[in-house]
């Protein structure tokens, strides 16, 4: 009698649970599916958005970048969808992470703006590591371009860590974007000096293995100053012997001058001291 009335009871129960099992079970079956099919899917795009941009030839921290938090960001958009499907309450949840998120912006906002400018950076690069750039008041060679810095170092060995906010949102002078460059060496001469003397001992020292042939180079007065005429030698050299040619020119032309009898005077200026007669005379 005893086991009747407990199985009876045990029947009236189950019609009140048994739907609803029916009811959210299906629900969670559903959400199940779909969360493990969106997360190989999420997977999936991912890896096909690194790929894309390794066939691009973007920089590998930007690859690795983009992609882990690109897929972040959709497996937290996945969670949240599938909470939902279940009857969780997801408005305050996401109310919450946006407020979170605000928050955090403000609080970062200075590692934000170099975050920017590190992706803009590695995105666009306006420079790449071993090039020799001046920006933000500092030149030297790029060491390394981090997400949120960029490691210069200078001529005489030092480290310089610039942020990239700043640089991405400043100007950059890239010396060695171009194969070559075009150096202009001023040499000021003495006014009684023989200006054709002069083009030909310029065009001379231009007659360098280092120096281009095309554009040729050339020597023209380019100033006429208070005590000197400016002599102007311009030519073309690949960028890797910028320097050296310059080096060389400065070494040489006043040798080279001196032995026509070409000099380069002192900086010099002459007074007229007009004195003004006694009264009376």
């Amino acid at each position: 009698m005893d086991l009747n009335a407990e199985i009876d009871q045990l029947m009236r129960e189950s019609q009140t649970w048994i739907p609803l099992i029916m009811q959210y079970g299906s629900r969670v079956l559903l959400a199940l599916i779909t969360l493990l099919v969106g997360w190989w899917f999420i997977n999936k795009l991912t890896n096909q958005v690194s790929n894309l941009l390794a066939a691009r030839k973007a920089d590998p921290a930007l690859q690795g970048f983009i992609g882990s938090l690109a897929n972040i960001i959709l497996k937290v958009l996945l969670v949240v969808s599938v909470a939902s499907m279940i009857g969780v309450e997801t408005t305050s949840f996401i109310a919450a992470i946006g407020a979170a998120g605000l928050a955090i912006g403000l609080a970062l906002q200075g590692s934000l703006a170099n975050f920017a400018g590190g992706v803009l950076i590695l995105l666009f690069r306006p420079f790449r590591i071993g090039d020799w750039i001046e920006a933000q008041g500092v030149m030297g060679t790029v060491d390394s371009i981090q997400i949120f810095h960029t490691v210069l170092r200078t001529g005489d060995n030092k480290t310089v860590v610039v942020p990239n906010g700043n640089l991405s949102n400043g100007i950059i002078t890239n010396y060695n974007r171009q194969p070559t460059r075009k150096v202009v060496f001023d040499v000021g001469v003495d006014y009684e000096a023989d200006l054709q003397g002069a083009r030909e001992v310029l065009l001379e020292l231009a007659d360098d293995p280092r120096v281009l042939k095309e554009p040729a180079p050339v020597v023209v007065v380019s100033a006429l100053g208070d005590s000197a005429i400016t002599v102007s030698l311009r030519l073309w050299v690949e960028t890797a012997n910028y320097w050296d040619v310059m080096f060389m020119l400065n070494e040489q032309a006043r040798d080279r001058l001196k032995a026509r009898g070409i000099g380069i005077p002192f900086p010099q200026r002459v007074v007229h001291v007009m004195q003004n007669a006694a009264v009376g005379e």
